[in-house]
């Protein structure tokens, strides 16, 4: 950083006033014989002049008073011109308001000075343009071993002296460093009001938040390109924001030249995360689904656990949110993987169907238990509402099929409970204090003889007896009955909530509860009926 002192040194210019202000920053040096040059300056500057429209005391002092209150460097008046000596007046005014200010007598052009002050602007650029370079190139390598966006802004805090966090598109955050001391809560507060305000506006400019005093902070959107130029494709909604703070005083140019440049290596670092999870989230989905529909099992399926970090025993998570939807379904392996990454906790995890399923290490039942309700406080943090979860208990890693559906219909049963705790308007009051969120083997009931068979053609068998005539009978819309069947049964009888989870008319509802009664001899009146249609779907599950 170039300071007044510095660039006097050397030079055959002699110092008037303003001594105790020669450390200030010179950005620039501009010559100008205006009145007022303000207006075409931004504060930094060192002004040089030899006077010509200060002819008068009155006007010699406004115009030192501008110079200062504009934030001028200082001011340098070539004598020999219009004026022999600086005028006093002038000089009185700068001493007033410690504003430096030196005579650059007639045998000194004023392009010694310009000159002297661009080498040495010009090399600082340089330096702090290779220092950002270096500094880039290291970010870059973090980047490039994989070693996760908590090193790139542990790397970066260091580089900048400065805390420095990383958010996502909605103000939440991701992760940080902190640079000797910690941000107030005030601050934290506001700028997370302040980045979902602007994820709401669809902005993308950086911004300078709001900070405690002594402090300086900036605010730099990361694209998806990894741009973070002012007015850049306003219409792209930032992926991430990248903040940093100051512990005191003002960010340099090489904080924020290295700054902008880490917004690009933070974009690298989210899109290799990106692909990498997208790819761990298709090979969990591939490996759950050939696993829940029988293909793999035993070493093989050991096997094909080994990278997600699962040891010898393992035991499977399964949730069904409330919501609806693709996006509800994302937010939920979020939320689950999130846990399990704030517990240090290894495990595959994936979305099926409609569910959520997780298999993870082998804990004591407590401990997977204690586990269980983690995740549902961290779905219902994430979307605002309950989720049923069902636990498996711990089982070697090539039967893990069995705690997975073991969890799926503990889950189930959580389900049919609630939906028998209705109030007197058919509503469920799953949501009353007290409501159990977790279900394990425990609540299974008389579906652990069937986890129990060992022999898939005796389990076949018995569901065959049951929903074989189904089958039989109609054809390919025999699974049309299937469905309503099985959703009847998990709404407990209630013709409306059945027929809205169906997306169907409970008259049509009621007709094929009809048929499947006609084709099957059964009565789905009877409790004992029911118990056994619910066993053979869920029997139906393992023998797939």
């Amino acid at each position: 950083m170039l300071t007044v002192r510095e660039l006097l040194q050397g030079l055959d210019v002699r110092l008037l006033t303003g001594e105790r202000s020669l450390d200030l920053p010179v950005r620039w040096v501009h010559i100008s014989e205006l009145a007022d040059p303000t207006p075409w300056l931004s504060g930094g500057e060192l002004l040089l002049t030899t006077g010509m429209q200060l002819n008068e005391a009155n006007g010699q002092r406004e115009f030192i008073a501008r110079l200062a209150d504009h934030q001028l460097a200082g001011l340098g008046f070539g004598t020999g011109f219009m004026h022999d000596t600086v005028p006093p007046a002038l000089l009185e005014a700068a001493a007033d308001r410690e504003f430096p200010v030196f005579e650059v007598p007639y045998e000194v052009p004023f392009i010694a000075l310009t000159e002297a002050a661009f080498t040495q602007l010009v090399n600082e650029q340089y330096a702090v343009l290779r220092r950002a370079l270096a500094a880039h190139e290291r970010l870059q390598g973090i980047v490039l071993s994989e070693r996760g966006l908590e090193t790139v802004v542990a790397s970066l805090s260091a580089l900048i002296g400065a805390a420095v966090m990383v958010f996502d598109s909605r103000g939440e955050l991701l992760t940080r460093r902190i640079f000797r001391r910690e941000i107030d809560a005030g601050t934290a507060a506001t700028l997370h009001d302040e980045l979902r305000e602007r994820a709401r506006r669809r902005e993308a400019r950086a911004f300078v938040p709001s900070v405690e005093e002594g402090r300086q902070g900036l605010a730099l959107p990361v694209l998806p390109g990894g741009v973070s130029a002012a007015g850049a494709a306003a219409a792209q909604v930032p992926q991430a924001w990248l903040v940093a703070f100051t512990d005191g005083g003002p960010l340099s140019d090489f904080d924020r030249l290295t700054l902008h440049q880490a917004v690009t290596i933070v974009a690298l670092e989210l899109l290799r995360a990106r692909v990498a999870g997208d790819t761990e989230r298709r090979l969990a989905g591939d490996v759950l689904e050939a696993m829940v529909q029988g293909e793999l099992a035993g070493a093989d399926l050991v096997r094909r656990l080994v990278p997600f970090g699962i040891g010898d025993r393992v035991a499977a998570i399964v949730l069904q949110c409330s919501e609806r939807g693709r996006g509800a379904a994302a937010a939920v392996e979020a939320a689950v993987r999130n846990v399990l990454r704030l517990e240090a906790t290894p495990g595959l995890i994936a979305t099926t169907a409609s569910l959520t399923g997780a298999l993870v290490p082998g804990f004591g039942e407590n401990d997977l238990l204690a586990l269980a309700e983690r995740v549902a406080d961290g779905v219902a943090a994430e979307l605002g509402s309950a989720a049923r979860i069902g636990l498996g208990r711990a089982v070697p890693a090539g039967e893990a099929r069995r705690s997975f559906h073991e969890a799926r219909c503990a889950m189930e049963a959580l389900a049919l409970s609630l939906n028998q705790s209705a109030d007197g308007n058919g509503h469920a009051v799953s949501g009353r204090a007290g409501a159990p969120r977790v279900a394990t083997y425990k609540q299974l009931g008389s579906f652990q003889l069937l986890l129990s068979l060992q022999d898939d053609d005796a389990l076949r068998l018995f569901c065959d007896s049951i929903l074989g005539p189904i089958d039989a009978g109609e054809g390919h819309y025999g699974g049309e009955l299937t469905r309503s069947l099985e959703a009847f049964i998990e709404e407990n009888g209630q013709w409306e909530r059945a027929a809205r989870r169906l997306y169907c008319h409970r008259h049509t509802l009621r007709y094929r509860i009809r048929r499947v009664e006609e084709l099957t001899g059964r009565n789905l009146t009877s409790a004992r009926d029911r118990i056994d249609f619910w066993l053979a779907l869920r029997g139906r599950e393992l023998v797939r």
